[in-house]
């Protein structure tokens, strides 16, 4: 029988190139990877559903779910974790040292949506009693100007968000128009670190350890997204990605704990492995249902709280049927 040929849009890594490589083959699948960027995968995605099987924003996935449109069905892959405390820009010379002085302040984000900024509202609040209604949100694109939500979004009253359209927020940094940025990436100029910029948490390494060690959550960044048109006529897909997934995470793991040959080019790399097992397990990038079921439920009760979804999802709720647990062989 003829394989059905699916492509997929997902960033290639250490945990996806095994299937960028052909080591691993879906069952019953031919497999076009195209390694593309997060934020311009998730664009097309959900405006355009382009691809067959995506890596998506958790965030904007639990939003589609809820609305219907763009019409989608997720399986419990998760591409991309970060903890976010590391992810949250001040400008030194703002008189800010601790998350409660946040409030009140101009606070920039590239999409309110974004599953970066989900994870930080919510440790905001959570953690250190920081609420979204406490700041003052900008969102627009952080190097380039003109960036959108790219689902929109219809939040309760008590946000204040501006948009600017024909700036960046780094750009707005610089001159003190912003006193923080929440983004996956360092404030730059010219290719370079902004001067003006330093991390909320300096320690961040260690407030992560801490957070990790009071919840148990290493936070779901991205899922992996199937077309529902597609998944309702091949319901089958589904359990095989997953598996796949699963085996290409299997030989990252093995690679990553090679001892013999240095497989990333950092010389303390092997450290650095035993210090994550240490601190988060010997399977610290867990996939399917039972091991994120936390996780999930800390995710979808931020989206809901925030206002970005109007109902709560149970994680179950979110992900194909025939995905939420494997035969056992």
């Amino acid at each position: 029988m003829a394989k059905l040929h699916l492509d997929m849009a997902c960033t290639r890594s250490d945990r996806t190139e095994a299937l960028f490589s052909g080591a691993v083959h879906p069952e019953g699948i031919s497999l076009t990877c195209i390694d593309l960027p997060p934020h311009e995968i998730f664009w097309r995605m959900v405006r355009f559903e382009e691809f067959d099987v995506s890596e998506m924003s958790l965030s904007s996935y639990m939003i589609a779910k809820e609305r219907g449109r763009p019409r989608l069905v997720a399986i419990p892959v998760f591409p991309l974790r970060s903890f976010r405390h590391s992810f949250i820009f001040v400008h030194k010379d703002a008189a800010i040292t601790k998350p409660e002085h946040l409030k009140g302040k101009r606070v920039g984000v590239p999409e309110y949506q974004m599953t970066a900024a989900l994870w930080a509202r919510g440790i905001l609040q959570d953690v250190y009693g920081v609420s979204p209604q406490d700041l003052r949100w900008v969102v627009g694109g952080q190097e380039q100007p003109g960036r959108t939500e790219r689902l929109p979004i219809n939040l309760p009253p008590g946000i204040e968000i501006t948009e600017v359209a024909q700036d960046t927020l780094n750009a707005m940094l610089s001159r003190r128009e912003l006193d923080a940025i929440i983004s996956p990436r360092f404030p730059r100029a010219d290719g370079s670190p902004l001067p003006c910029a330093r991390r909320l948490f300096e320690n961040y390494k260690e407030e992560e350890q801490k957070y990790y060690q009071a919840t148990g959550i290493f936070p779901i960044m991205h899922t992996v997204a199937i077309r529902e048109e597609l998944y309702v006529r091949h319901s089958w897909i589904a359990p095989r990605l997953l598996r796949a997934f699963k085996e290409a995470k299997s030989i990252w793991y093995s690679d990553l704990k090679t001892r013999g040959v240095l497989r990333i080019g950092l010389p303390w790399i092997a450290e650095a492995i035993e210090e994550t097992i240490t601190c988060l397990g010997e399977d610290f990038w867990p996939y399917g249902l039972a091991a994120n079921k936390r996780n999930l439920e800390a995710a979808a009760r931020y989206s809901y709280e925030q206002g970005l979804t109007h109902r709560l999802f149970t994680p179950e709720e979110l992900f194909a049927p025939n995905a939420l647990e494997e035969v056992p062989v």
